[in-house]
């Protein structure tokens, strides 16, 4: 954390693993040769078709990639015969490239694949045609390259609206994402947050693998949400539209705001959010007022904001009475 207590983001080292385990099935990925090296780093979250490296031409390769040998490059390889398709193909292996990837199903030829294990360069094949994979793969690399920080609080899906509940320790805040469960609203992360930023625009928070689908309740321990209430009660992620803080009545130094027409907003990775300060005391229900702030945000994305018209209204009606 800085010294105004913002959280500073983190930028995870992306290796090939990682890479495989999350993203296999999807991308249809199936690892050849080569895993001794799938501890290698992946450096930019992009795909690279080497067709100009292929031909030997090496100033411009974009090495730190994960490397596609589409169709274009397979009839290219195929045309200078196995033996010296393996030695354009070692030309890259000693580039340290991250990984090598046969789209369309084909099957690399024996001599690159002892290649690739003599280099330790993973070397798969998927049975996507090349566009469609380097697209996903693309969306996928944006994903683990995402900036993120962990933020200290619950995060719950209102009727399409993701809300981060902030707070003090022992403020309520588990108590009313329970209360939220049982009207039917979904969990995605209990406690700490993970938010993402994809795009430079979008965050999307999820919880962690240890904790998912799983809250720490005083007085009860550790709930597993999908047993106790179903498992359309939890969602891996939500993108964040709306932060509400849980504060202490007594605690607040400022008068507590009964109109709403200046719009908060709280700052995550250079993002600002919509934010609503609750203050919490005896009695009031703090899991409604969340869902009310939730329903509002939702009418607001739409255009539609009850402070601003019930303000412009009461306007008009002293301009009239004048």
């Amino acid at each position: 954390r800085t010294g105004d207590g913002h959280v500073e983001p983190t930028f995870p080292a992306v290796t090939v693993e990682r890479f495989y385990l999350n993203h296999a099935e999807k991308l249809q990925l199936k690892l050849i040769a080569g895993g001794a090296g799938l501890s290698r780093k992946i450096q930019e979250g992009s795909v690279n078709r080497p067709g100009l490296a292929l031909a030997k031409f090496f100033r411009y390769f974009a090495m730190k990639r994960v490397q596609v040998i589409g169709g274009a490059e397979w009839v290219f390889l195929k045309s200078l015969g196995d033996v010296e398709a393996a030695k354009r193909i070692e030309r890259m292996l000693r580039a340290k490239i991250p990984c090598l990837v046969f789209a369309r199903n084909v099957n690399p030829p024996l001599p690159v694949q002892e290649k690739c294990d003599k280099y330790q360069v993973p070397l798969f094949k998927t049975k996507m045609v090349t566009m469609k994979f380097i697209n996903a793969a693309t969306i996928a690399l944006e994903m683990e390259f995402a900036p993120q920080v962990s933020e200290h609080g619950s995060m719950v899906d209102i009727l399409g609206i993701g809300v981060l509940i902030r707070g003090e320790s022992g403020i309520g805040k588990s108590e009313s994402v329970l209360a939220l469960l049982e009207r039917g609203y979904s969990l995605v992360s209990d406690d700490i947050t993970r938010i993402r930023l994809f795009e430079g625009r979008e965050l999307v928070g999820t919880s962690s693998e240890t904790t998912r689908y799983h809250m720490e309740i005083r007085g009860l321990g550790i709930i597993n949400v999908p047993a106790v209430f179903g498992v359309a009660s939890v969602r891996p992620e939500k993108n964040l539209n709306l932060v509400v803080t849980l504060m202490e009545w007594s605690s607040m130094q400022e008068e507590v705001d009964r109109i709403g027409l200046e719009r908060q907003s709280y700052t995550i990775l250079g993002i600002n959010v919509p934010h609503v300060i609750i203050p919490v005391r005896p009695g009031r229900d703090i899991a409604r007022l969340i869902q009310v702030a939730a329903l509002d945000q939702k009418l607001k994305s739409l255009g539609h904001n009850a402070a601003r018209e019930f303000n412009e209204r009461l306007i008009e009606r002293m301009h009239t009475a004048r």
